[in-house]
């Protein structure tokens, strides 16, 4: 009996600590965050790009679970870029709005990515952290050659 009153005990006093214990999916989002930092890029809660999204696009930015992986421009290039965005759709990707043409480097990058946006301070994709190291490896090339591109 005295073995049960101990063990009830412990098991009251351990029960808070357990549950603040990040989650095995909490603890692969924060190794991915951490992993995409060492690469250079930085990971923020950002708005999917606006435009005329399909029901299909649409269904895609899930609010609240949409995470930007950006990559940062040097001060010497910020002002050459204008803005402008990319989305994967049914038929591949699009620019937003329609007519525009699709850099080659988006065609590279894992189908976990739903879209993609350059602006003055940076470029980057969005998308809701499914994959793994390599994917951010395959992001970080992709936006490499996003943020070299002048021309469409």
């Amino acid at each position: 009996m005295t073995y049960l009153v101990i063990f009830a005990v412990l098991a009251v006093a351990l029960a808070p600590l357990i549950h603040v214990m990040p989650s095995k999916a909490q603890r692969r989002v924060a190794h991915l965050r951490e992993f995409a930092a060492l690469q250079g890029m930085f990971v923020e809660f950002r708005a999917a790009p606006e435009g005329v999204l399909s029901a299909w696009e649409s269904s895609h930015f899930l609010k609240g679970r949409t995470i930007y992986y950006g990559l940062r421009f040097a001060a010497t290039k910020r002002q050459r870029h204008e803005k402008r965005a990319w989305v994967w759709g049914e038929d591949g990707w699009r620019s937003l709005p329609r007519g525009e043409g699709v850099p080659a480097s988006l065609t590279k990058l894992p189908a976990e990515i739903f879209a993609a946006s350059i602006d003055q301070g940076s470029c980057g994709i969005y998308w809701q952290e499914r994959g793994g190291d390599a994917e951010i490896k395959q992001i970080k090339q992709a936006l490499c050659a996003l943020g070299d591109i002048t021309h469409y």
